[in-house]
């Protein structure tokens, strides 16, 4: 009987960008992948910072921005093998953040999407019913990935929580909003054969809208996954299954 893993991503290429190589090795070993995007609702006519998160992209403000990711999402979990699935929920600039700033200076007191986030996770488990998880550690500190590990909590069953990418590597020492809870939990490190760092590479280049902006283009991509050396980092939670291996290897390495 087939396995099913269950990844958890913010954004529309956080779990891609952070361990599509996993995700695709995964998929390669005969396991059913999903991948659940929790913020992706569309929001017709957007005001304010919401629009400029829009404009910023070279796009104008009467395209939908959200279904052009969605269709980029498409795009990149067929390179890797996986199976997407669209939440309805509302990223953090509709939300009352209004500026970069505010995405990464923790929760508003009036943010309660939490409750939510809950909710659409709790369904999905029953839904999809996995026998692995993998979520953000919420390295770099965005709000919406914060509010995801809050939600959860600490969730039965194996989990694989992975180091947020590009974030981790914007800077030496990002912020780690979890990093004390995290740092108590054992290490796993995923080395990535030639043809899981190809198809990684050619899902996170199926996000056109964010290339420019996150990586300078696309040879700025190239380069920031050229510098992990192919290998993906996780904390572990829970009992991984050891048959795994050789797809997952635990390891001590950061």
């Amino acid at each position: 009987m087939s396995r099913t893993a269950l990844a958890l991503s913010p954004h529309l290429d956080d779990a891609v960008f952070s361990c599509g190589g996993t995700l695709n090795r995964l998929a390669r070993a005969g396991w059913r992948v999903v991948v659940a995007t929790l913020f992706t609702r569309s929001v017709l006519n957007p005001t304010g910072f919401a629009l400029a998160c829009q404009l910023d992209k070279g796009l104008t403000p009467e395209v939908d921005y959200m279904a052009l990711r969605r269709a980029e999402d498409d795009a990149a979990l067929q390179r890797l093998g996986c199976e997407p699935d669209h939440g309805d929920l509302v990223e953090a600039p509709h939300r009352g953040y209004d500026s970069a700033r505010a995405l990464f200076a923790g929760p508003l007191p009036a943010d309660t999407i939490v409750e939510a986030l809950g909710r659409t996770v709790s369904d999905l488990r029953a839904r999809v019913r996995p026998d692995l998880l993998l979520a953000p550690q919420a390295i770099g500190g965005h709000v919406d990935h914060i509010q995801l590990v809050r939600a959860l909590g600490e969730p039965e069953g194996p989990v694989l929580w992975w180091r947020d990418f590009p974030y981790l590597v914007r800077s030496a020492t990002p912020p780690e909003p979890f990093g004390a809870v995290m740092a108590a939990k054992p290490e796993w490190a995923v080395t990535l054969d030639a043809l899981a760092i190809a198809q990684k590479e050619a899902a996170c280049l199926a996000y056109a809208s964010q290339l420019g902006y996150q990586f300078g283009g696309p040879d700025g991509l190239r380069e920031r996954l050229a510098a992990t050396g192919g290998i993906e980092h996780f904390r572990q939670d829970g009992q991984v299954d050891v048959a795994l291996e050789p797809t997952i290897r635990s390891a001590s390495v950061r």
